[in-house]
C-alpha cells in the first residue's frame, strides 16, 4: 500500500483523530485505504472523521509478541473491533484485564505515541 494512499490516516493519528475514507457516490465508509470504493467502485473519495467507538467484534490473547516494540505490553488483547460506522479495525484494547474481555463490549479509540513519528490506534472499554 502506497504512503500516500495511507499518509492521511497517519496524519490524523498524530492528531488524535480516527479517520477512514468515504464514498463521496454511495456514502460508503471503508478501511483499508484504496483508490476506488468496495461497494459502487467509484474513485469520488474523501477522508472522514469517525467517533472512534465500537464494539469487540472478536479477540485473541498475544502472550508472545510478534515484534519487540510489544514485549512490555504482553499478555495483550489482540482485537478486531466492529467500528460504529460500520468497518472492522485490527487493534489493542487496553486498560482491560484479560480475562474481563468479552465480545461485544463497547470500545472507544485511544491514542499512543510509541515515537514522535508514530501514534498507533489502540481502543479501551467505554
Amino acid at each position: 500500500m502506497s504512503k500516500e494512499r495511507t499518509q492521511p490516516f497517519w496524519d490524523a493519528t498524530k492528531r488524535h483523530e480516527l479517520v477512514m475514507p468515504r464514498c463521496k457516490t454511495c456514502d460508503q465508509k471503508f478501511l483499508y485505504p484504496r483508490e476506488d470504493c468496495p461497494k459502487c467502485l467509484s474513485n469520488n473519495l474523501e477522508w472522514v472523521q469517525v467517533s472512534g467507538k465500537g464494539r469487540l467484534h472478536s479477540f485473541t490473547i498475544i502472550r508472545q509478541p510478534a515484534n519487540p516494540v510489544f514485549i512490555e505490553d504482553v499478555p495483550y488483547i489482540y482485537a478486531m473491533v466492529q467500528l460504529d460506522e460500520g468497518p472492522r479495525m485490527i487493534s489493542i484494547v487496553v486498560q482491560c484485564d484479560i480475562e474481563n474481555a468479552e465480545i461485544d463490549m463497547p470500545l472507544v479509540a485511544v491514542f499512543d505515541d510509541i515515537t514522535p513519528e508514530w501514534t498507533l490506534v489502540k481502543f479501551k472499554p467505554a
